[in-house]
């Protein structure tokens, strides 16, 4: 009555999830085994340590949650805000926006620093804010998926602390791809997601949160909210010689999750953060050549794994987007908010960081827009990205 499943291979070179790493899927298929066996604590031990030289930092509390990026976000602001607090969130994206609108949600008292769409936050606005009142915390996108903004973080956390408030930084598309250095830049809490950089399913959050966020959640004058996302409880199971079950863990999603953190410590993180900088640039400089306008205006604050460029002129969105889906098997993201239909979002995520990548990208857009009358000079682009791949 019903068909197995039949699933097309597909590159996923969009804003997210990217194409897992054969070895996270084959890990999924290992044997499961109790969530409250040693065996399993000794992974889950592990798994923490590994996320913590990923994250940049010595934080005893740094953990998968079970959930997709979202719970991370969602976990952030049910045990740091309790009602009536103040916090100061930075918007220059969709990813921003919803942040504010979970943070309502949880109680708080929100006010937005702006900058347009396509530009990174301005420090010197934030600091004005701050001066103004006593603010929980200061949150803030580095790595705006709706965009393809880079945002300097360690300017704004530096002025967050000097006025008393936390730093907490959304890290789903910075996690595996960039630097997050949270130790040296001084974030107090960071949540991401499994299914970009690291190359795993999506289905976790790893977060870290530092003493002074332990310390917030832990003097609430209120219970957190949430049953199934309060830190008081789910550090029981998470540390200790004797652990207290919270909720079944998703067990073959920390396998996948442990296999992925190693890929990249055996990879070696620095050499991770270079191949997704000169892939980026390659393929940037591709676009470029291509007669294509990127979005982000300054290089300095575009994203090496996540690139946004304007649809030119007389092109439909969709209709190459499903040329491509259809006769190359590409996924990429188009563009959201007021800049749907007007751009096109390129991600070169993790495993799929690659140069075979990056060409195939560039040869199947220039031969889909030379088709539709864009003119272009045809192998120039993937010529382009060659000699800063090669270089």
């Amino acid at each position: 009555m019903f068909e197995h499943l039949k699933i097309p291979e597909r590159v996923l070179l969009g804003p997210g999830p990217s194409n897992a790493h054969p070895n996270t899927l084959l890990s999924q298929a290992l044997p499961l085994i109790g969530h409250m066996d040693n065996d399993f604590i000794k992974i889950m031990d592990k798994t923490s340590e590994m996320l913590k030289i990923v994250y940049g930092t010595k934080n005893r509390l740094t953990m998968p949650i079970s959930g997709t990026g979202s719970a991370g976000m969602e976990t952030v602001c049910v045990n740091l805000i309790e009602p009536g607090d103040k916090v100061l969130l930075c918007v220059n994206g969709v990813f921003g926006e919803r942040w504010a609108n979970a943070a309502t949600r949880a109680g708080a008292e929100v006010t937005i620093v702006r900058a347009p769409w396509g530009e990174a936050i301005d420090a010197s606005d934030v600091e004005k804010i701050l001066k103004k009142d006593n603010f929980k915390f200061a949150g803030i996108v580095h790595a705006e998926t709706s965009t393809g903004v880079k945002q300097p973080l360690t300017e704004i956390g530096k002025i967050a602390h000097e006025h008393g408030a936390l730093f907490v930084t959304d890290s789903v598309t910075a996690i595996g791809g960039m630097p997050i250095e949270a130790d040296k830049i001084g974030i107090d809490a960071s949540f991401s997601g499994t299914q970009k950089n690291l190359s795993a399913p999506p289905g976790l959050a790893p977060i870290t949160f530092g003493n002074k966020a332990v310390e917030a959640f832990m003097n609430r004058k209120i219970g957190v909210r949430s049953w199934y996302l309060d830190l008081n409880m789910i550090t029981k199971y998470w540390e200790g010689k004797s652990r207290a079950y919270h909720h079944t863990a998703p067990i073959s999603s920390i396998y996948a999750i442990y296999t992925a953190l190693k890929l990249v410590i055996d990879e070696g993180l620095e050499n991770v953060f270079i191949r997704h900088k000169k892939m980026g640039e390659a393929l940037q400089k591709g676009l470029e050549i291509m007669g294509l306008t990127l979005f982000v205006k300054n290089c300095n604050h575009r994203l090496p794994n996540l690139t946004t460029v304007y649809i030119p002129n007389g092109i439909k969105d969709l209709d190459v987007r499903m040329r491509l889906l259809n006769e190359y098997n590409i996924e990429i993201g188009g563009g959201l908010g007021e800049y749907s239909g007007n751009l096109w979002r390129i991600g070169l995520m993790g495993n799929n960081c690659r140069a075979n990548n990056v060409y195939l990208m560039l040869s199947s857009l220039e031969a889909i827009l030379s088709q539709l009358g864009h003119k272009c000079r045809r192998g120039a682009a993937v010529e382009a990205a060659r000699s800063i791949i090669n270089n």
